[in-house]
């Protein structure tokens, strides 16, 4: 499936030299574009293809509760001067090279990578770049899409195409059922748990077997948007039904006889049986648990209920001392599991689990409980349409009767900006995608897992098995 895509969208492609490749949907923010517009301006260059580039304001916006639909004052006096200086730089650029932006005062604001899939500007074989690491959600659509450098962005808005070396690929197939209680968070962090954050290094990944067949959309996202987590370049998923029946009436979805002929297209797309891989790897899906990370990258994760690794049992010298050094920073006792290890955050939001469908999850193990006492839980939608889809159906209000705060659609804890972070020595369970040192808040440490687990850990104030919990309809 790459190599159809890759083949598709080469311009030039001299051997040794890195390829020309074209680029079909380029998703700008505020934070890596201000630099590239200069670089533009300083060469008057306009925007080659503005009909093929799409804005939105996320990383810098802050989420204290603002009127639906608008931004103005309200906005601006909750953020700090480095942030309304890369939202006004953004309108401006936008404006000047006429570029659609979806800004705080829009009706489709929200993460990058929360928008593009539900405008339904993200299809099967598309190239889709954007300056953000997790550009790779976008592969769930059978889409070859990557996360770019900043002068790359300024590359792409002057060209509409990218310098780019061919890259290895690498099957990761998930064979049978999911046991209850083990979501798609859970599948992608048993996957870098397994091959390590180098372990997809130079590769793109694509995703199959029954148990990645029988995710919905929003999982298929979240499991490519954590390649990057594993050194990958990209992740994809084949297009299926599945795929089109989410695309099928989305505002920038083909329609009529242009959807007849982009189904055709699309359903060439999956990989041909007789595919050579340069690499495969195979994970049993009744195997997996409900997954959290006990260290600080993602590769150092673990099932729920199994000991956290003990450094002594490590024969590599380097791997050794960095289990230690990452144990010692997050505070963890080594051979015993994470389960009951005290929490004073818990985040739900970001471009991994922000969705509608996070949400319910979510929702489900807070209804009708009280979040602990002494614990912060936000609640981040991915975007206004998620939180307008979630307030129809009264997740908001299980939230808010919970003690949750309800907030409105950004990026937030996930890159600890304008106030949503972390205090010195907090530990937070997070359904975002990094757990860096600092990665949520200067001294803070961070516990990856899925919605589940993460609403679970805020109704008891400790790491908790979400499955001995009972799950509300």
């Amino acid at each position: 499936m790459f190599e159809k895509v890759w083949a598709a969208h080469v311009i030039e492609d001299e051997g040794d030299a890195p390829a020309v490749l074209g680029v079909d949907l380029h998703l700008v923010h505020e934070v890596t574009s201000p630099q590239a517009f200069a670089a533009l301006a300083a060469r008057g260059l306009r925007v080659r293809r503005p009909d093929r580039t799409v804005a939105t304001m996320d990383h810098s916006v802050p989420t204290a509760r603002r009127e639906r639909g608008g931004g103005g004052p309200a906005v601006l006096a909750t953020i700090d001067d480095a942030g309304r200086h890369q939202l006004d730089t953004l309108a401006r650029n936008c404006a000047t090279h006429g570029i659609a932006l979806h800004g705080v005062d829009g009706e489709r604001q929200g993460i990058v990578h929360v928008i593009g899939p539900e405008l339904g500007l993200t299809q099967p074989g598309m190239t889709i770049v954007c300056g953000d690491s997790h550009t790779s959600t976008h592969g769930a659509f059978g889409a070859l899409a990557f996360g770019i450098g900043t002068s790359e962005v300024a590359h792409v808005l002057a060209t509409q195409a990218l310098l780019q070396r061919r890259p290895r690929t690498l099957r990761i197939t998930v064979d049978g059922a999911l046991p209850a209680g083990v979501t798609a968070k859970d599948v992608i962090l048993a996957i870098i748990a397994r091959i390590g954050v180098g372990g997809a290094t130079g590769c793109v990944i694509e995703y199959a077997g029954a148990a990645i067949r029988a995710l919905d959309m929003e999982a298929r996202m979240t499991v490519c948007n954590m390649s990057i987590e594993a050194g990958a370049r990209a992740g994809m998923i084949a297009p299926d039904d599945t795929t089109f029946a989410y695309l099928a009436g989305r505002p920038h979805a083909p329609a009529g006889a242009a959807w007849d002929r982009a189904l055709a297209a699309w359903r060439a797309l999956p990989t041909d049986a007789d595919a050579r891989f340069d690499r495969e790897v195979t994970l049993a899906a009744a195997a997996l648990a409900p997954m959290v990370t006990f260290g600080t990258h993602p590769g150092m994760g673990a099932a729920i209920d199994a000991p956290v690794p003990d450094p002594a049992g490590v024969a590599d010298a380097d791997e050794r001392a960095a289990l230690t050094r990452a144990l010692a920073y997050m505070r963890v006792e080594p051979g015993r599991p994470l389960v009951g290890h005290p929490v004073d955050v818990v985040f739900v939001g970001s471009c991994t689990n922000g969705r509608l469908s996070d949400l319910r999850a979510a929702a489900s193990v807070l209804r009708g409980r009280r979040v602990a006492a002494g614990v912060r839980a936000l609640v981040v939608p991915g975007s206004l349409a998620v939180a307008r889809a979630a307030e129809a159906e009264g997740l908001d209000e299980v939230f808010r009767a919970a003690g949750a705060e309800w907030r409105s659609p950004g990026c937030s804890m996930c890159i600890a900006m304008n106030g949503d972070q972390l205090a010195p020595g907090q530990l937070a369970v997070s359904t975002s995608n990094r757990n860096f040192e600092g990665r949520q808040g200067a001294g803070g440490r961070t516990v990856l897992a899925s919605p589940l687990t993460a609403a679970a850990a805020a109704v008891t104030g400790r790491v908790t098995d979400p499955r001995t919990l009972e799950v509300a309809p």
